[in-house]
């Protein structure tokens, strides 16, 4: 079944009969996959609730990836609004799939509840062997290449990545993992950085404060691997599950995943095309895994990570778009530097995304099938 005529078809269907469907939608999505390769079914639901409406009140919730590949399939989308309407948008740029839920002047607690239902499988590219010639868009490393307002490809960044490899000697895979290794050693994780950081990582270099979490550090491999000529991203997403892989400090613990957006990155190179990496995963590793102490750079644990997560990531999680400098359609309050938390705004202004108590929306994921 097409993914867009599911879109359309279950919107309005209730949930029982939308999981009902799951079987033949996961034959859909495993379809390509090579003998023995797992695929696993989950669904997300998010509900938000606006507590001090004004005037016209608008929420924006990402939704997963639109374009299927050979690690995330989107198995549909359905949504209820009470007394507002919604519709899928997409950003013209990057093709950031949001839900835009709107009331024009709400008398009550304006509520929406999206649920989100996708198959993932993990990830991971053998940089040890050779890799074939894989051709990309151009559109796409051009995009991969350019500057955001929040990452700039010149001046420090650009300087600090040129120290970084100038005795680099390989191509750009070498050069990559020069990167990945100067912040895995140089930077660190911030437990008083809010949500998962704001990636301004011109800030970052000028202020010699390394520390921050996933959209700082991971936007800091992208930033400096572009100045340099190496097409990057970063992938803004939501950790589903527990670490199947031994790490309690990658994964979730429970349903409740409010609070588990996590951001991750990729590079691109033609021998082997787009490569996942996490640096900001293992200084996570180093801080988190043990509850009681902070793991030295060269425990087992963090040696294992550090191997493991340039060139792999592990499907514990939903990957929603890699989009930066969004407009959200028909805002009032600006720019947002990219899409990973639930946004809403009122006639009075832009709620904190951060503080889902007051804005109060709250996510629940489950696992529904592995095949």
């Amino acid at each position: 079944m097409d993914r867009r005529a599911f879109i359309k078809t279950t919107v309005m269907l209730p949930a029982a009969a939308a999981v009902s469907a799951l079987p033949q939608l996961a034959a859909a999505a495993s379809a390509n996959a090579a003998p023995g390769e797992r695929w696993r079914v989950f669904e997300v639901a998010t509900k938000v609730e606006v507590l001090k409406p004004a005037g016209v009140t608008r929420v924006w919730l990402p939704l997963p990836l639109v374009n299927d590949n050979d690690y995330q399939k989107n198995l549909g989308n359905t949504w209820n609004v009470e007394g507002g309407t919604a519709s899928i948008s997409a950003d013209g740029k990057y093709g950031a799939e949001l839900l835009y839920v709107e009331w024009s002047n709400p008398s009550k607690n304006p509520t929406v509840q999206l649920t989100s239902r996708f198959a993932t499988r993990d990830r991971m590219v053998d940089l040890s062997k050779p890799g074939k010639s894989i051709k990309a868009d151009r559109a796409e490393l051009q995009l991969a290449l350019a500057a955001t307002e929040l990452i700039p490809t010149d001046g420090i960044v650009r300087d600090t990545a040129r120290g970084i490899v100038k005795d680099v000697r390989g191509g750009d895979i070498e050069k990559a993992r020069a990167i990945y290794e100067w912040i895995v050693v140089n930077t660190y994780r911030d437990p008083k950085t809010r949500g998962c950081g704001v990636g301004d990582i011109k800030y970052m270099l000028e202020s010699k404060n390394l520390g921050g979490k996933c959209a700082d550090l991971n936007a800091l491999f992208v930033g400096l691997a572009r100045s340099i000529g190496i097409p990057a991203r970063d992938f803004y997403g939501l950790r589903v599950a527990k670490s199947e892989y031994g790490y309690r400090s990658l994964g979730v613990g429970t349903g409740v995943v409010t609070r588990a957006q996590h951001c991750r990155a990729e590079f691109y190179t033609a021998s082997h095309g787009w490569v996942p990496v996490d640096p900001a995963d293992v200084r996570k590793v180093i801080l988190e895994e043990k509850p009681d102490a902070q793991l030295a750079i060269d425990d087992p644990l963090v040696k294992a990570a550090r191997t493991r997560l340039f060139g792999s990531w592990e499907m514990n999680w939903l990957a929603y778009n890699n989009a930066h400098d969004l407009a959200l359609p028909k805002s009032a309050h600006g720019k947002i530097g990219f899409l990973m938390y639930p946004q809403a705004e009122t006639a009075a202004g832009r709620f904190d995304s951060l503080d889902p108590d007051n804005f109060r929306y709250e996510m629940a994921a489950q696992e529904l099938q592995v095949f």
